[in-house]
């Protein structure tokens, strides 16, 4: 009903098959493209193993389904993921980014409330808080949440990491685009409809830093008009273009491996609306067979789609 399957393991898929391109040349990757799974050979990271992108997605499902929209549930279970190794596809997690880091020890030694532990600096803007939106969206369309509501769940759950506005928006226009697509809506109807939503709430200053996604005809941009940094905007603007370049799941994580530089989160993020896009059989069975722990994260899957049905 919910197509739970379809996300996230299209965005464990996707981060997966970045993990092992991570910080690599855009145009090394070109040359010699990645289309398989493949390990990280440099930190002995096997194939088929998801990061941070995929274990904070869960790590998100798995608290939403034991106390519903509570923050201080949400950064516990971070706090597991990066300490005791919880949500994890190895024995040890890997890849935190910095501003999770600054803010998780934030939270556990201040003990201040979850939603106010997160960065506010302009450098303080990576795709941290992007790359775990997915299981919100889910929620807001089963909740048949309100605008403001999802406004402020949104605002409240980057800010657990990341709470400069810059952040809040890009998981907002994200999380906004999911749920057009969760209804059915063409991918590129999908933008429109994102483009059309009030950004009232959030400064110019923040708005022009999406103009390209929010006006202009963002889809024909060409590939060295695309950054694939870390910075959010860029992670954003790097998954949707993939995306709405595709033709299918494959074509999309090929092309998000082998952009460059963010590949693993830039493949979760793409990979999650190629996966709902395209569908979970439209996933090449060579990458769900190399995936880890493939079994776990379809019990998560049926876990959170009861849960849903229940809201």
């Amino acid at each position: 009903m919910y197509h739970v399957r379809d996300g996230l393991i299209g965005l464990a898929v996707g981060n997966a098959m970045g993990v092992p391109t991570e910080s690599s040349s855009r145009n090394d990757l070109l040359e010699k493209p990645v289309v398989k799974m493949m390990p990280r050979i440099r930190d002995g990271i096997p194939k088929g193993a998801w990061s941070d992108s995929t274990s904070l997605t869960i790590a998100t499902m798995d608290a939403l389904m034991n106390k519903g929209i509570n923050y201080d549930e949400i950064a516990d279970n971070f706090v597991r993921w990066f300490t005791a190794n919880q949500f994890c596809s190895m024995k040890e997690s890997f890849d935190i980014g910095e501003t999770t880091l600054k803010a998780l020890v934030s939270y556990t030694q201040h003990l201040e409330k979850a939603e106010e532990s997160g960065l506010n600096g302009l450098y303080d803007n990576g795709s941290g808080s992007l790359i775990r939106m997915l299981p919100i969206a889910y929620y807001f369309i089963a909740n048949k949440s309100t605008d403001r509501e999802i406004v402020e769940v949104v605002r409240n759950l980057s800010s657990i990491t990341h709470a400069h506005e810059i952040s809040v928006c890009g998981c907002y226009i994200y999380v906004r685009y999911v749920m057009n697509l969760l209804r059915g809506t063409n991918k590129f109807s999908a933008l429109t409809k994102v483009k059309e939503l009030d950004y009232s709430i959030f400064s110019k200053e923040t708005l022009d830093c999406y103009h390209r996604i929010l006006s202009g005809d963002f889809v024909n941009l060409t590939i060295e008009d695309i950054n694939s940094s870390a910075y959010v905007v860029d992670s954003l603007e790097a998954a949707l273009w993939c995306f709405l370049k595709s033709s299918n799941y494959k074509e999309c994580i090929i092309a998000t491996t082998n952009i460059g530089e963010s590949t693993a989160s830039i493949g979760a993020i793409a990979g999650s609306l190629a996966g709902i896009f395209y569908g979970y059989s439209n996933i090449p069975k060579s990458y769900l067979e190399d995936l880890r722990k493939k079994e776990y994260l379809d019990r998560v899957c049926d876990a959170y789609e009861d849960y849903l049905k229940r809201l």
